[in-house]
C-alpha cells in the first residue's frame, strides 16, 4: 500500500482548523454534510476524500481549499547535501582563500536561510567587511581564529558560537595560521518582490 503522506498532511491540518474552531467531529461533519465516520478517516489520513468533500470542509472552516494543503506544501520543501558535496559558492572573501560551501537551501517561505560550511586555508587573509541583512550564526569546527563584530572581536575556538547583527561590519581579523573550519548560518527576510 502506498504511504498516504498527503492524505495524513491533509487530515492532520484539517483537525487542526477543526480544534481552532471549536468544533467536534460531528459538528464538522454535521455541517459539510459527510458522517462523523468519514470525517475521521479524513482526519486520520485513512481516506483519499473527494474535492467536493473538501470543498464542504473549507466552506464549514472558512479557509481557502488551498489551506487545507498548506502543511503538506510546506514539508515538501526539504534540502538533503551529503557530507563534503556542499556546492562552493563564490561570495565575498572568496578572493582570499575563504571557501564556502553551501550546505542546502530552502525555497520558498518568508525568511531565507543560508547554511555554509567556511573553509579558511592556510593562506587566507583577513577580511572584516562583510556585511549584509539578516542575523548570522557561527558555529566553530577546526582551528581558531579572532572574528570580529563591529567593534568586538572574539577569540573563537571549536565548539564556540558566536550569533549576531549581520548589518554591521564583520569577518576574520586574525587567522591561527592553519586550517579552520566553521559552521555559518545566515538568516534573513526574503525579499517580497
Amino acid at each position: 500500500m502506498p504511504e498516504r503522506n498527503l492524505e495524513r498532511a491533509l487530515g492532520n491540518q484539517i483537525r487542526v482548523l477543526r480544534r481552532q474552531h471549536d468544533l467536534s467531529v460531528a459538528d464538522l461533519a454535521s455541517a459539510a454534510g459527510i458522517s462523523n465516520g468519514m470525517l475521521s478517516k479524513i482526519e486520520n489520513g485513512g481516506i483519499s476524500p473527494s474535492l467536493a468533500t473538501l470543498q464542504a470542509i473549507s466552506g464549514v472552516l472558512q479557509v481557502p481549499l488551498s489551506t487545507l494543503f498548506a502543511s503538506f506544501e510546506e514539508r515538501q520543501d526539504c534540502s538533503y547535501v551529503p557530507a563534503g558535496q556542499g556546492l562552493t559558492i563564490e561570495r565575498r572573501g572568496t578572493k582570499v582563500g575563504h571557501v564556502y560551501q553551501l550546505l542546502g537551501a530552502v525555497l520558498r517561505g518568508d525568511i531565507a536561510v543560508e547554511p555554509y560550511l567556511i573553509t579558511l586555508k592556510e593562506n587566507a587573509a583577513p577580511h572584516t567587511s562583510f556585511r549584509h541583512s539578516g542575523v548570522e550564526f557561527l558555529h566553530m569546527l577546526e582551528g581558531e581564529v579572532q572574528y570580529r563584530h563591529g567593534s568586538e572581536t572574539y577569540h573563537l575556538r571549536p565548539g564556540d558560537s558566536l550569533l549576531f547583527d549581520s548589518a554591521a561590519l564583520h569577518g576574520p581579523e586574525r587567522l591561527s595560521g592553519g586550517e579552520t573550519r566553521y559552521l555559518s548560518i545566515i538568516v534573513y527576510p526574503r525579499d517580497e518582490t
